[in-house]
């Protein structure tokens, strides 16, 4: 179990209710246990920050980016944020949402390949 700051639960709250498109998509294909039957949260609290997507099993954020993490001091707010969840031992993976949206089963691998070679297992083959 990962710390957090209290007052991050009530807008983890409200960004569950109001996802992007590209979350949208995602979360349809990680909801559930659909891949490894591994559980993921979504706008999960973690320390200081809120992260997109966290399966605790096998330690992996994914992160899914707009267009504004591409402009400004986005980026190095992402490397701090990145750092910080690498320190309690998380993996971060992260996907534009354009990506996420075009090539939805290509990230999904990614994602499941990641989650295979986390649990420390044979990677079986990669769901439709």
């Amino acid at each position: 179990m990962f710390s957090y700051k209290a007052n991050l639960k009530d807008k983890a709250r409200q960004l569950r209710k109001n996802m992007t498109e590209s979350e949208r998509a995602l979360w349809l294909r990680l909801r559930g246990k659909q891949l490894l039957g591994i559980q993921f949260y979504r706008q999960k609290p973690i320390g200081d920050y809120i992260v997109d997507f966290f399966a605790p099993s096998t330690k992996l954020v994914i992160e899914v980016d707009g267009s504004q993490h591409m402009g400004g001091n986005h980026a190095e707010k992402d490397k701090r944020r990145d750092k910080y969840l690498a320190s309690v031992g998380l993996r971060v993976l992260r996907f534009n949402s354009r990506e996420v949206i075009k090539e939805t089963d290509a990230v999904v691998k990614v994602i499941y390949r990641t989650m295979a070679q986390r649990q420390d297992t044979e990677i079986p083959p990669a769901p439709l």
